[in-house]
């Protein structure tokens, strides 16, 4: 029997329907509230956090590094500078792969392996985030033509152009001003950070060095609006950074110059001062090495080059050599005897060209003595003693002294202290004594010893620069003004220990006599066989001014007893070393100097002519006005 036919119920299916409609509108409704609950939440109570998140990718803030201060001479000559530089950099935040893009850059330009270790380093070393990190320095026009084209497929990488510092008169002026260079990890710790964002270098030497705080300057920072490639689109705010100081310096850049030339290819130095002031006209010390190669960093060939070179041309022989000072002590040991009474105008020493201490075989010779008994200058008083550079004038005053006296004495006109303003390399030199002796040597202090500093041999040590300084304070007759380079710098900055006390218990007279006898140096001639002045013959004649100077020589090597010095038998670096140090006009000085050259054989033959090239230049061509540049 078939089924009964079935009935569409309507009423039932629009029931379901309208359940289905009803559960469907409520799961939208919920998801609709759900949504407008979460979008209420996100940019209502949440706003700031996000808002914040938000700027984070795209809002940054950059490091506006300063202008460093430019070093002028004193006439306004520029000794060093800042010049633009392009150098290729990447910022780590913004870039997708580091080592891909480091490996897509060498295949443009090339970096060498060096340059990836130091890049590396810097990455970790001090960087702030955002902080872009140099990956090639000095990049040719070529080499940015390159980068340029392929900058849209190195998200992150950049041609910066940059300012680095540049020294334009060279190795000229490479110990005298010194310079920057990069910083190091040393650096990195104890530096302030914030200070040197965006800056890669710091003084390293010399007055870079000692006036970094002048010369930085104070970081700026801008925020940047970037795109998501990290590229900047929009500059939202700065705050300007702030120039570094210029320093005007007393250096005389031509003096320096005409110092350097007639030195020429010797080695040595040559220091000259402004007794008026103290300040530093010239500083050259030979060989010297061009400072730009350290700005941003020297190849190791050339770094080894210069520091295995034999005549070691990073040496600041100026304020870091330091020399037995030979017979240019004698004007400050003859004022010691004069001021403690231990000899005067009138008192004579018969020289037969040797000294002996009492009980004692030992020869203290003169400069002239022979085997045959011939040498010696007779009968000599203070004057000719000084005038003749007579030794055994200056042994038997050694003795008299005593090294108590001696030591004390020498020590106000600066000797064995660095009384350098603003040269953090200078040293002290060396002023022995009874104490230092023992504590040096363990060994008590014996009469020979007093002997050779009568003569400025043995263990007493001098820099170029204190030997320069100390002859400035007998051009000024006892005022003392500590040696300096920067122009704005007085006495009254200064802190113990740097400054001195003016030598104020020596008499005019006791003055006059000194001098004079430095005088008789260079101008007494014509007197006869041992009675002209040790440099007349070599810089006396013909000269237009009046110059008081002193002549020394220092041994390198021993000679022994009874033999004389030949040179000839010496190797070049074992021979003497050869000192002159002057000051002029004698009236009213206005220089004062000090010319040292290693290895030189006598001084009065080899260095006073020095000495005379300068003051003729200084004197008389370039005193007080600016030559024209070379």
């Amino acid at each position: 029997m078939p089924e009964p036919l079935a009935f569409k119920d309507h009423s039932g299916e629009s029931r379901i329907y309208f359940d289905r409609v009803v559960v469907a509108f409520a799961l939208l409704l919920l998801a609709t509230l759900f949504l407008v609950a979460r979008m209420f939440y996100l940019q209502i109570i949440q706003h700031d956090l996000y808002s914040t998140l938000s700027d984070k990718n795209r809002i940054h803030v950059e490091s506006v590094p300063p202008v460093r201060g430019l070093i002028f001479d004193r006439h306004g000559e520029l000794l060093a500078d800042n010049i633009p530089s392009f150098r290729l950099a990447i910022t780590k935040e913004r870039v997708k792969n580091l080592d891909d893009t480091i490996a897509e850059i060498n295949k443009l330009i090339g970096v060498s392996d060096d340059r990836i270790k130091s890049f590396n380093r810097r990455q970790s070393q001090r960087r702030r985030p955002y902080e872009s990190v140099p990956i090639r320095l000095r990049l040719s026009q070529e080499e940015i033509a390159k980068v340029s084209v392929a900058l849209y497929d190195l998200p992150g990488v950049e041609v910066e152009a940059k300012l680095i510092r540049h020294y334009p008169m060279g190795e000229l002026m490479a110990h005298a001003v010194g310079s920057v260079r990069r910083i190091n990890e040393s650096d990195a710790k104890r530096i302030d950070r914030i200070a040197y964002s965006g800056t890669d270098h710091i003084g390293k030497i010399g007055i870079e060095k000692y006036y970094e705080d002048l010369l930085l300057g104070k970081v700026g920072y801008r925020r940047v609006e970037t795109d998501a490639r990290g590229r900047v689109m929009k500059i939202l705010d700065s705050t300007p950074s702030s120039q570094g100081k210029n320093l005007k310096l007393h250096i005389d850049a031509n003096l320096q110059k005409a110092a350097s030339d007639a030195l020429g290819d010797r080695r040595g130095s040559i220091v000259a001062i402004d007794p008026k002031t103290g300040g530093i006209l010239a500083m050259v010390s030979k060989p010297s090495y061009d400072p730009n190669l350290f700005v941003n960093g020297i190849d190791f060939a050339t770094y080894a080059g210069l520091r295995d070179s034999i005549d070691v041309p990073l040496f600041n022989r100026a304020v870091q050599g330091q020399y037995e000072p030979g017979s240019t002590i004698k004007p400050f040991v003859a004022l010691t005897g004069l001021i403690t009474g231990a000899t005067n105008e009138e008192y004579k020493v018969k020289d037969p060209g040797w000294f002996k201490l009492p009980k004692s075989n030992r020869l203290y010779r003169d400069w002239n003595w022979t085997k045959d008994g011939t040498g010696g200058h007779g009968l000599v008083n203070i004057t000719k003693a000084i005038y003749r550079s007579c030794n055994i004038y200056f042994y038997e005053l050694a003795v008299k002294l005593g090294i108590d006296r001696l030591h004390e004495n020498l020590a106000m006109f600066g000797f064995g202290k660095n009384t350098a303003v603003d040269l953090p390399e200078a040293r002290s030199g060396l002023l022995p004594s009874r104490e230092w002796k023992m504590g040096a040597r363990g060994e008590i202090w014996y009469p020979g010893d007093t002997v050779n500093i009568g003569i400025g041999q043995g263990d007493i040590l001098v820099t170029p620069l204190q030997l320069a300084s100390a002859v400035a304070v007998l051009a000024n007759r006892g005022k003392v003004l500590a040696p300096r380079l920067y122009m704005d710098i007085s006495d009254d900055d200064l802190v113990p220990p740097q400054k001195q006390n003016d030598i104020d218990l020596i008499p005019d007279h006791d003055w006059d006599l000194i001098i004079g006898a430095m005088e008789k140096v260079v101008h007494r001639g014509n007197q006869g066989f041992g009675e002209n002045g040790t440099a007349w013959a070599y810089i006396g004649r013909g000269i237009k001014y009046r110059m008081a100077g002193k002549s020394g020589t220092a041994q390198v090597v021993g000679i022994a007893q009874g033999e004389l010095y030949d040179e000839e038998l010496l190797t070049e670096r074992q021979r003497k070393h050869a000192w002159f140090v002057a000051f002029a006009p004698i009236e009213d000085p206005v220089i004062a100097l000090a010319v040292l050259i290693e290895n030189g054989g006598g001084g009065s033959k080899n260095a006073a002519p020095i000495v005379r090239e300068v003051l003729d230049y200084y004197l008389i061509e370039g005193h007080g006005k600016r030559v024209a540049k070379k």
